[in-house]
C-alpha cells in the first residue's frame, strides 16, 4: 500500500498503529465487551480462552482440529478448554461417525444457551460501535472489513 493512502504513514517512518494493531484492538475491544456480557449472564466458571471458542462458524459439531486451525492456536490448547467445557457441562464430545479416529462437539442445552449468550453480546458490541460510529460508517466499516476478510 504506498503512503499515499495511508495518511499517518511516511516513507520510512510510522505516525501511529498499523493497521494489523488496529484491528486487532479494535477486535480486542468487541471480545472484551463480549465476555463482560457473558459475565453478567452468569457463566462466572469461563475465561476469556472459552468463551472465545464460542464465535463465528460456532463449534457444535466441528472436529477439535478445525477448531484450532481457525483459532490458531495448538491442538493442545483446544483440547484443554473443551475438556474443561466438557467437565463443566457445556458440551459433549463424540466420536466422528465418518472417521471413527477424531471426536465432533456437541453442545449441550447449557453450552447452546452459553452460544446463544455469546451471539446476543455479540450483536450488542455491533449496535454499540455502530452508535458511536454512526450507522452510515458503521456500515461502511462493516463493507470494508468484509472486503479486506474476503466475505464480501
Amino acid at each position: 500500500m504506498s503512503s499515499s493512502k495511508n495518511p499517518n504513514h511516511q516513507e520510512g517512518s510510522v505516525n501511529g498503529p498499523r493497521i494489523g494493531a488496529l484491528l486487532r484492538q479494535a477486535w480486542q475491544r468487541v471480545r472484551e465487551r463480549i465476555y463482560r456480557g457473558v459475565l453478567q449472564d452468569g457463566y462466572a466458571d469461563l475465561n476469556p480462552a472459552h468463551v472465545s471458542l464460542f464465535r463465528y462458524e460456532g463449534l457444535d459439531g466441528r472436529r477439535p482440529t478445525q477448531l484450532a486451525e481457525s483459532m490458531q492456536i495448538t491442538k493442545q490448547s483446544v483440547n484443554d478448554l473443551l475438556r474443561y467445557l466438557e467437565h463443566r457441562g457445556y458440551l459433549k464430545s463424540r466420536p466422528d461417525l465418518r472417521d471413527k479416529r477424531a471426536r465432533l462437539v456437541h453442545l449441550t442445552s447449557r453450552g447452546k444457551r452459553l452460544d446463544a449468550a455469546v451471539r446476543a453480546h455479540a450483536a450488542a458490541a455491533e449496535r454499540e460501535l455502530a452508535a458511536e460510529l454512526g450507522q452510515e460508517s458503521f456500515r461502511e466499516f462493516y463493507s470494508i472489513l468484509s472486503r479486506i476478510s474476503g466475505s464480501h
